[in-house]
């Protein structure tokens, strides 16, 4: 059976990667939601996989936005962080994770800033901009997630739920949580109880709210303007 054509061409395939790189990042983050379920069970996993998934994101930062000062600061915060994810496996030292997950929380807030600017660059919206709208949802979710697992880490008993209460959450409890709140949708299964833990929940809501009003209405808004100048033609 012959092969198809990308599969037969890399180079092909690199271009049209290269063409939609926040559909690469998309896909990459919704692939590791589905893989986090399996791995979370034990913390040299979550860990492992956490610092390869680091690699994504500065490098699809890199091909969005092919800026010297956005690559570097992408990849400052990235290899200190994966250093600190394999320290924390190669010694034992659960503590490392914390810092591991700061740094991880900058990262992807970092990716998703720039994002957000590429989107806002012009008045034109492109296929991958579509994709990078979802992208950048994911990002936000992710460094809220990582934020509220530092904030576990340094205030223990930070969140609760309705499973044991009384052990600390898990990565995938955390990752739910901030998907919830982001979105706006709410549960009643993860809860923070802690004023700092609180506190990030609330910043959360409003980033949520905010980024759906503001960068999605706008997109949506010029995709409509775009599609209704294409009937008037």
């Amino acid at each position: 059976m012959p092969l198809h054509p990308l599969i037969r061409s890399p180079r092909r395939l690199f271009l049209l990667a290269a063409s939609h790189p926040s559909a690469m990042l998309l896909a990459a983050q919704l692939l590791s939601l589905l893989l986090y379920p399996a791995m979370d069970a034990t913390r040299d996993g979550r860990v492992v996989f956490g610092a390869v998934a680091l690699v994504v994101v500065p490098l699809t930062v890199w091909v969005v936005r092919s800026s010297r000062s956005v690559n570097w600061v992408a990849w400052a915060l990235a290899i200190p962080a994966i250093v600190l994810s394999l320290t924390a496996i190669a010694l034992d030292r659960p503590g490392l994770v914390a810092g591991s997950a700061a740094l991880e929380s900058a990262l992807y807030f970092y990716a998703a800033a720039a994002l957000i600017r590429y989107m806002l660059d012009d008045h034109r919206v492109s296929v991958d901009e579509l994709f990078a709208a979802a992208a950048t949802f994911t990002l936000l979710a992710w460094g809220f997630a990582y934020a509220f697992l530092v904030c576990e880490a340094l205030y223990p008993g930070s969140f609760t739920g309705m499973v044991e209460p009384e052990r600390p959450r898990r990565w995938i409890e955390l990752l739910f949580l901030s998907f919830a709140t982001l979105s706006g949708t709410g549960n009643g299964d993860i809860l923070p109880i802690g004023a700092q833990a609180r506190a990030l929940v609330m910043l959360e809501q409003f980033a949520g709210v905010g980024y759906i009003a503001a960068v999605v209405g706008r997109v949506i808004g010029l995709t409509l303007i775009r599609e209704q100048r294409r009937r008037d033609r």
